[in-house]
């Protein structure tokens, strides 16, 4: 089991319905990044959906609402520290002045686009790449002004490469695995990783079937040992240090199946020709389970306690200190 551990993306259902005790299933003393909202939420929506997490956690008792870096140490391994994500720009309804209220309400990561462009930029799954527009580039400006993570995940490649170019702070692809290895379109190239490391930033490996090319029910194992070969990859490719983990895994697996198919617009046959997405669940990912866990993996591919360490938290850890506001 790696010491502390860093979890830069998982979902919770965007319901009146979701509660933040489903995410003790991660080990006491993890800090948790939880989606508040992507390209089909309003900024209403998404205010909505931090105030609820916001007021369950406080109201379970189990979490620390993280503020400032020092709040997770501050935690002292005795509860789960808690910050939320957004996966596209799309809840700050072009207002770039809602990039500092969601970071008051705890939002440290946000990416530009949700798989399809929008008025920021391109996503993975579009035809044309066009980048950044106009507003993309002032919604990283503000980003970086502001101390939140500049993230990535399911932008375009030239988008991402643009992201990193104009970012004064480490950049991050929050859960995103190697195109190198499984060529599908949310997957990142070489060259978005390189153009990653060079900020400072880090990769966050993540636990998606279709994403890890092992979407089987049954292939619970053979997940996480994808997982632990784009961990290697990235290893060779950007070096160890930047390198991390956001699963991506979703606590509401029924629910972001059925919008799937409910909102095709916003996927495509590269999300459905699998069949159901399966995800790596915590207890596999932790060896809770029969499945062997990913610190048991790595160990036996050679990589030493300071390596994992620095996987399973040390590196989101240490760009979180340089780039949030204290």
């Amino acid at each position: 089991m790696p010491p502390f551990v860093w979890e830069q993306h998982c979902c919770l259902p965007l319901l009146p319905s979701a509660r933040v005790r489903e995410l003790t299933r991660f080990p006491v003393g993890s800090y948790l990044s939880v989606n508040i909202g992507y390209a089909p939420q309003s900024t209403a929506d998404a205010v909505a959906m931090a105030e609820l997490f916001r007021k369950d956690a406080l109201d379970d008792g189990r979490f620390r609402l993280v503020r400032r870096f020092r709040d997770i140490a501050e935690s002292g391994g005795e509860s789960i520290a808690l910050a939320f994500d957004l996966e596209d720009s799309g809840p700050l309804g072009g207002d770039l002045g809602n990039v500092e209220m969601f970071y008051e309400l705890g939002v440290r990561s946000m990416a530009t686009t949700y798989n399809h462009a929008n008025a920021a930029g391109c996503g993975c799954l579009d035809a044309e790449d066009t980048g950044l527009t106009g507003y993309g580039r002032e919604v990283v400006r503000r980003l970086n002004e502001v101390g939140m993570f500049v993230d990535g995940s399911h932008c375009s490649r030239r988008s991402g490469l643009e992201m990193a170019e104009l970012s004064t702070a480490p950049t991050i692809y929050s859960h995103s695995n190697f195109a190198a290895l499984w060529a599908h379109p949310r997957n990142i190239t070489d060259e978005q990783a390189l153009e990653c490391a060079r900020t400072g930033g880090v990769i966050g490996i993540n636990g998606v079937g279709i994403f890890l090319g092992h979407n089987a029910v049954g292939e619970r194992a053979e997940r996480v040992a994808a997982m632990a070969r784009h961990i290697e990859y990235g290893a060779e490719l950007v070096g160890i240090e930047h390198i991390g983990i956001g699963s991506d895994y979703s606590f509401d697996n029924a629910e972001f199946n059925a919008e799937i198919l409910a909102h095709p617009e916003n996927f495509s046959a590269d999300y459905t020709k699998y069949g159901p997405l399966q995800w790596t669940s915590p207890e596999d990912l932790f060896g809770y389970a029969e499945v062997p866990g990913l610190d048991e993996v790595l160990a036996d591919r050679g990589f030493s306690a300071a390596d994992r360490a620095a996987v399973f938290g040390g590196n989101f850890a240490r760009i979180a200190e340089q780039v949030w506001r204290d």
